[in-house]
């Protein structure tokens, strides 16, 4: 009796656990497919920025630009914790498709159709999804969007644009707004009396 119970409480318990499986809808290697993403490049990449609030950053030597604007060092955004993330790593050959997230930096999504190289053919899993090799992949992507050259490297002034300011630079903000409220009440109150 109770190895009955022990049986039924166990496979209760592995039902009520959430398997979240990597669900990307199939895509074919087309012009209409490129046309979604805003970078396509292929690249190898120099480092890897670990994980910060869900994104990581890989940074790339853009070997040959397909699509978009990007410089030779160019720098890729990602999301970690989604059940489909993979891990970049440096010497590593990818194609990237790619959109903007914000001004200067580009955002890649796992479901694109970026995709590894890999020496021995038969790990090539993206072959098998995508229906075509990474060579058949590079070529069709050399006929029809053709090779542009990278962007020269230069300080994009809207980068830090977006940057929390400190909590001192905060403080010294509400202070001088806090200031300049008072001396125009005090001006308003001075000279204009109803």
């Amino acid at each position: 009796m109770n190895y009955k119970l022990v049986y039924v409480l166990i496979i209760w318990l592995c039902c009520q656990m959430r398997v979240v499986a990597c669900q990307c809808p199939a895509t074919g290697l087309s012009l209409a497919e490129c046309n979604k993403y805003e970078v396509i490049f292929k690249g190898r990449i120099d480092s890897v920025r670990a994980c910060h609030s869900n994104f990581g950053e890989a940074f790339f030597t853009v070997e040959e630009l397909y699509k978009g604007n990007a410089s030779r060092q160019f720098s890729v955004l990602f999301e970690c914790n989604v059940p489909c993330a993979l891990t970049f790593n440096a010497g590593e050959e990818w194609i990237i498709y790619s959109r903007y997230k914000q001004v200067a930096n580009v955002m890649m999504d796992w479901c694109s159709r970026s995709r590894k190289y890999f020496k021995i053919a038969k790990e090539d899993f993206y072959t098998v999804n995508y229906g075509n090799d990474y060579e058949q992949e590079v070529s069709f992507l050399r006929e029809n969007l053709k090779v542009h050259r990278p962007m020269s490297a230069k300080k994009n002034g809207a980068v830090n644009r977006n940057e929390r300011p400190s909590s001192m630079q905060t403080i010294i903000i509400l202070i001088c707004s806090l200031l300049t409220i008072i001396i125009f009440y005090w001006l308003f109150n001075k000279y204009f009396k109803f």
